[in-house]
């Protein structure tokens, strides 16, 4: 049988929805299908690198904190490269307390990462948000605060980002932890991108 040649179309984008924690994090969901949360640790005892939290909230169009978003990180190594020694994953996922709407997890400070035609970008975390009411999964960055010479010659920051908005990609350095919060909408909206 030959079916008919009609031109495909792309599957409806439907929310994360209210369950979206019983299969990404199902002990923050209260079930004990496994002791810890998977994607909970970015670096293992053994990984070189600095040590550094981050730690944030994610703000609806109305400045209310998202109590019930998952982040996922994407990162390099402290010598910017990619995951699998000394026990560096270079991924991790993390949600907002249900109580509080902050977000906050523990890693390595990541390296500058070479990006294509020899040009480097400057040391990043890559997230991705996923909410009840969110259709499509959001792409950010969140970049460095001292690695402001860096930010000039990063492709993404100094080709795609228009100059008054980067601060909404650069986390503020608090002691040892690095603060990062995300505004879905408004007037301090973050920069998204669509990869």
């Amino acid at each position: 049988m030959t079916l008919p040649d009609t031109p495909k179309q792309e599957t409806a984008s439907q929310t994360a929805g209210p369950y979206v924690h019983i299969g990404l994090m199902p002990v923050m969901a209260g079930l004990s299908i496994y002791p810890q949360e998977l994607g909970r640790a970015l670096a293992g005892p053994d990984t070189q690198g600095e040590r550094i939290e981050v730690q944030g909230s994610i703000f609806d169009g109305v400045g209310e904190a998202i109590k019930d978003a998952i982040i996922e990180v994407w990162q390099a190594d402290a010598e910017g490269g990619l995951a699998g020694t000394d026990g560096f994953t270079g991924w991790g996922r993390v949600a907002t307390d249900f109580d509080t709407g902050v977000f906050s997890f523990e890693t390595i400070k990541p390296g500058c990462v070479a990006a294509q035609g020899g040009k480097v970008m400057a040391p990043h975390l890559t997230l991705w948000i996923v909410a009840r009411g969110i259709n499509i999964g959001l792409n950010t960055r969140m970049y460095f605060p001292q690695d402001s010479q860096a930010h000039d010659i990063d492709p993404v920051l100094s080709g795609y980002v228009p100059q008054d908005r980067r601060d909404t990609l650069i986390a503020r350095r608090e002691g040892d932890s690095y603060h990062f919060d995300i505004h879905l909408q408004g007037a301090r909206e973050t920069v998204f991108f669509d990869f």
